[in-house]
């Protein structure tokens, strides 16, 4: 349950807008920082913060790839998938050495709940293919050694 401080700001930001509808992804997307994913407790708060229906905040959370249904692991990492980063060459190996490298496959996350690895339809960084995203930081032109590098950086920060 979301305590009720953190409630009442969002409470409070919704009635600043002229309908809080404008504001249903930025309020996932904060219960689910909350949470660390969003769950159907958190779908429910959600949909009672905006005056919606489970049913409709339940469609919009699954459209959109940043919105976890299921648990996650602290960092994500999005590989992009979009026809630019497919084709590029690297593709085919980088995906097979993350998976090694991490010891799981797509849509797992790993044992100690450290790295979710996921398709993102597109990040938008196609000029640096192939590209992938963890949690809000972009990385282009990835290559095994790059991401090793990556994955050794973040385990320090646990």
């Amino acid at each position: 349950m979301l305590p009720e401080t953190y409630k009442s700001e969002l409470k409070d930001r919704l009635q600043k807008v002229g309908n809080p509808r404008e504001m249903v992804v930025d309020v996932m997307l904060e219960v689910q920082e909350f949470y660390g994913w969003f769950s159907d407790e958190a779908l429910e708060q959600a949909a009672v913060l905006l005056g919606m229906s489970s049913l409709e905040i339940e469609e919009l959370a699954t459209f959109y790839n940043t919105i976890y249904r299921q648990p996650v692991g602290k960092f994500v990492i999005h590989v992009c998938d979009s026809v630019i980063c497919w084709m590029e060459n690297g593709y085919g190996e980088l995906i097979d050495h993350i998976g090694k490298k991490l010891g799981i496959g797509m849509g797992e996350t790993t044992p100690d709940g450290l790295f979710s690895l996921l398709p993102a339809c597109c990040i938008g960084y196609c000029d640096h293919a192939p590209a992938i995203m963890i949690n809000k930081t972009v990385y282009g032109d990835i290559a095994p050694a790059k991401m090793d590098e990556i994955i050794e950086t973040l385990r320090q920060e646990k």
